[in-house]
């Protein structure tokens, strides 16, 4: 964990457990809650602590979390990485109860005229999660979005507050979380801004929770790879290709033993 994304507290003990590995838990979904929390004056570490004591996710992200949500390793324990936004005093935030195979990965996006933005990706061995926080212009945040999905693996979800009104246009993506509204602006209009794309998952479900102090409520995903009939297009590809190779061979096999005559 990078020292800068906690406050200075004491650290805390090392943890026994093993790092995530899905691939070791293969009937099991993989549990992912994502929550903006609305920094200052939003959910603080009490009201994410007790998310985590009620839902028990595998991995949680957030989006505008403060410095001070660091002091969540001092309530629950677990494994934390904060990647601020430049110039900023909020960016992103994942957190689990067990620790990374290695940390998430910080990307640089498209920036818009006021605000830049990053991404988080973390890599879970059997597939790659990116937590982000999208800029508001309807162009841009699909350009960082492209951007995004350009660093993942064929197995990949991407989720958090898109700020996007209407489909994201992502090919290869499909749009698997929950289909209520999670933000309602300037409290009139509800508007589905946090979401969760997938490609080469299935999601086996999925709810909107309650948004506690937050103007944006928790959205939760179990996810699991899909069956080879749905594997990403790079995966059925290869097999093709292999398929072909061997096809190729058997008949250069053959031709080499029944010379023409």
């Amino acid at each position: 964990m990078n020292p800068a994304a906690r406050p200075a507290r004491s650290n805390p003990a090392p943890s026994p457990v093993t790092p995530i590995r899905p691939a070791e838990r293969p009937h099991q979904p993989f549990k992912i809650v994502s929550w903006n929390l609305l920094r200052r004056t939003g959910a603080a570490v009490d009201d994410v602590a007790a998310l985590v004591a009620q839902e028990k996710p595998d991995l949680l992200l957030m989006q505008e979390a403060t410095r001070a949500i660091g002091f969540l390793l001092d309530r629950i324990g677990g494994h934390y990485a904060w990647a601020p936004l430049p110039g900023r005093i909020h960016g992103l935030a994942m957190w689990s109860p067990k620790p990374w195979a290695a940390p998430p990965r910080v990307i640089a996006l498209p920036s818009g005229a006021l605000v830049h933005r990053v991404c988080q990706i973390l890599d879970l061995g059997e597939f790659g999660v990116a937590n982000v926080h999208l800029s508001h212009g309807q162009m841009l945040n699909r350009r960082q979005l492209r951007r995004i999905v350009s660093e993942l693996p064929p197995r990949a979800a991407v989720l958090g507050d898109y700020n996007i009104v209407g489909p994201a246009l992502i090919p290869g993506f499909r749009d698997v979380g929950p289909r209520q509204p999670t933000h309602a602006m300037v409290e009139v209009l509800p508007l589905r801004l946090d979401r969760c794309l997938a490609r080469g998952l299935v999601c086996h479900a999925h709810a909107v929770l309650p948004r506690g102090r937050s103007d944006h409520r928790p959205i939760v995903v179990h996810l699991g790879p899909a069956p080879e009939a749905h594997a990403p297009a790079r995966f059925k590809g290869m097999a093709a290709a292999v398929a072909r190779l061997r096809r190729a061979d058997g008949s250069a096999g053959r031709a080499r033993r029944d010379p023409p005559g």
